[in-house]
């Protein structure tokens, strides 16, 4: 594919660089990696990539102007705003340049090597062995060459490589695969494995997800994603950076395992966590002593004399094991850290205290501090690790872990939002079909998703998925799932909790507010493309880009916040498009409910039906199991299917 033709409206300085691509100034050519010099009224062409590498990037001197999009003035194609317009550039668009000063400029230095075999180096974390891998998966990861597929984009890069062999069975309540955890936030970078799949996440990823991840690409590789051309070759190389980048001047190291000195730090965290008891109206609980709250350098996860392993270190940094909670710190990446409490299953008690850890490092004002993203267990911490060092962030956690009153009185504002659904939408089942074509015919959730969902739970047939579909009031635990907005959700009433696995590989198409299941989540899509979670229906938008309406105020293009309850009623499919053409100009009004979450009503809920919950886990699980078997088995069960308007019966 060729690149563009640009007219210049002024004169300028401009130059491009990455992939060789040969320009022309007005038919004469000009070099690459140049800085060039074109006057009003002249025309530059960029032809097709020649050898190595993806991309391209063109610059002029004083940069591009753009507006500022939720804090950022880049592109998001996908999402269709962002940069110069309504995202990815088109013809007839205008460029407009910024002009900003050059002083304090530096020559450019000698171009990157392209190739296709790469070495890249990256840190290991957040999820590694024993937990997740075994130590032979982690040790294939680091000494094979992987393969770029052909279906990458800046969402992530594909790889074809072995697939592990895992450490566990399943991933429990977060799905019946074992790369399937409760979701937490993703690092640019990150390879994510979704199934079998290994994927390298983009700067058009997901901000959260439901897959493990052994590594994340050191800072200054990253260049390198935009470069992967399907074909090329990648080996991944561990590095350690304790006693390298952290070691800033300002913020010197301290020994593995101790806590740094931080007199001002009390003063800040004793300020944080009043304003956190103010913003969540809570009273306080007596705090653990300090004395029980010892950071230590996981050592068991170091042991095993591989030659990897001596590298890469551990994923986990610290934990904290003495507190009301378990607590582990996760490596992710140069600049992310991923706090993580409790075990590994699904209780609203972690997302309330991931909340109030949230509230408390907010109010705190960190220096550095870039970002919060809540998970369902965890909290993803990005910060400049040039400004702020990770051994003085893990002591300042440290401190306000031991200061986070409990979670028994907690108490916060929660909305009900009804919204319609198309059940067994045709642009769902849509996505179904194509996946079942294009991707993996033999998988056991075709050709019908709700069929899955029906067998994998123990249900007697598809009216009762649909019934505990729409009987569920689900619970908003996270936003940004998949991209703009979209929650993961989980049912309040445990007796609702559906549980099935994610696709495994991913579908490369579902439909803009396609609504699903994935482990024991439930989410809206908020775009087109890629996704994992077994499709019910589809909804309305939760995403507004461009219009202000009476639930998408300024500055927040989102529907949804953090504890909403969500309630579905069903409409026809038509009844949907008409609903779905309306509502983003404020022309479908929805039904919201003020009120709030207690987790004090919620425990009494649960302990007065303690024992219908335990049989409805019981019969889920024994489903669970037997599906598994079949899996391991390779046999398919009899199973109902829609199929151009018509049920019919397929055999095994």
């Amino acid at each position: 594919m060729s690149g563009p033709v640009l007219k210049f409206c002024a004169d300028v300085v401009f130059a491009l660089a990455g992939a060789e691509m040969p320009m022309t100034l007005d038919g004469v050519p000009v070099a690459h990696d140049s800085a060039i010099k074109a006057r009003a009224g002249q025309s530059l062409a960029v032809g097709a990539i020649k050898g190595a590498g993806q991309r391209a990037y063109l610059a002029v001197a004083g940069g591009f102007d753009a507006p500022v999009v939720l804090g950022s003035r880049a592109t998001f194609g996908l999402g269709r705003f962002g940069g110069n317009a309504t995202g990815t550039l088109r013809a007839g668009h205008v460029l407009r340049l910024a002009r900003a000063s050059l002083s304090g400029v530096k020559p450019a230095s000698e171009p990157a090597d392209l190739t296709r075999e790469w070495s890249v180096r990256v840190l290991y974390g957040p999820h590694g062995a024993p937990d997740f891998f075994l130590d032979e998966d982690i040790g294939t990861l680091f000494s094979t060459d992987y393969e770029v597929h052909f279906n990458s984009a800046r969402t992530g890069v594909r790889l074809i490589g072995p697939a592990p062999k895992w450490a566990r069975e399943d991933g429990g309540e977060a799905g019946l695969h074992p790369s399937n955890l409760h979701d937490n936030a993703y690092a640019i970078g990150a390879i994510d494995f979704t199934g079998d799949m290994p994927i390298i996440l983009g700067p058009d990823g997901p901000s959260l997800g439901g897959f493990v991840c052994p590594a994340v690409i050191a800072r200054d590789e990253q260049w390198k994603m935009g470069q992967f051309k399907p074909g090329d070759r990648i080996r991944f190389h561990p590095v350690a950076r304790e006693g390298m980048w952290h070691q800033h001047p300002r913020y010197p190291l301290c020994p593995a395992g101790h806590l740094p000195s931080r007199g001002r730090l009390q003063r800040r965290t004793t300020i944080a966590r009043q304003l956190a008891l103010r913003i969540l109206r809570l009273r306080v609980g007596k705090p653990a002593p300090p004395s029980n709250l010892p950071l230590r350098g996981d050592g068991r996860q170091t042991r095993g004399g591989t030659a990897w392993r001596a590298l890469a270190g551990s994923p986990i940094l610290a934990t904290i094991d003495s507190g009301p909670v378990p607590v582990a710190y996760r490596r992710q990446g140069d600049d992310n850290l991923l706090v993580e409490y409790g075990p590994m299953q699904l209780d609203i008690a972690l997302r309330l205290r991931v909340h109030l850890l949230m509230e408390a490092v907010k109010a705190a004002k960190l220096p550095g501090l870039i970002d919060l993203t809540p998970g369902i267990r965890s909290l993803q911490i990005h910060y400049d690790s040039l400004t702020l060092s990770r051994s003085h962030l893990l002591g300042l956690l440290a401190e306000i872990e031991q200061s986070l009153p409990p979670v028994s009185e907690v108490k916060v504002p929660s909305r009900t939002v009804y919204l319609p659904l198309s059940w067994n939408d045709p642009d769902a089942e849509l996505a179904m079909r194509k996946y079942q074509e294009l991707v993996r015919p033999n998988a056991p959730w075709c050709p019908s998703n709700i069929e899955f969902i029906r067998r994998i739970n123990g249900l007697a047939d598809e009216q009762a998925v649909k019934n505990t579909i729409f009987d569920a009031s689900y619970l908003v635990l996270g936003l940004g799932d998949v991209y703009l907005g979209a929650p993961v959700a989980t049912p309040v009433d445990p007796r609702h909790r559906l549980v099935t696995t994610k696709y495994n590989p991913a579908r490369t198409w579902t439909p803009e507010n396609a609504v699903g299941i994935g482990g024991a989540y439930m989410c809206i899509y908020g775009m087109e493309g890629p996704g994992g979670y077994q499709l019910f229906g589809r909804t309305i938008q939760v995403w507004n880009t461009w219009r202000q309406t009476p639930v998408f105020g300024k500055d927040k293009p989102w529907l949804l916040d953090f504890f909403d309850q969500l309630r579905f009623f069903p409409v026809s499919h038509d009844e949907l498009t008409e609903a779905r053409a309306a509502f983003p100009h404020g022309g479908y009004p929805i039904r919201i409910e003020e009120g709030e979450f207690s987790y004090a009503a919620y425990e009494k809920m649960l302990s007065e039906n303690a024992s219908s919950i335990g049989a409805f886990k019981a019969r889920q699980q024994s489903a669970f199991e037997a599906e598994r078997q079949r899996w391991k088995a390779g046999t398919r069960p009899r199973q109902l299917h829609l199929r151009r308007g018509r049920r019919q019966r397929t055999g095994g």
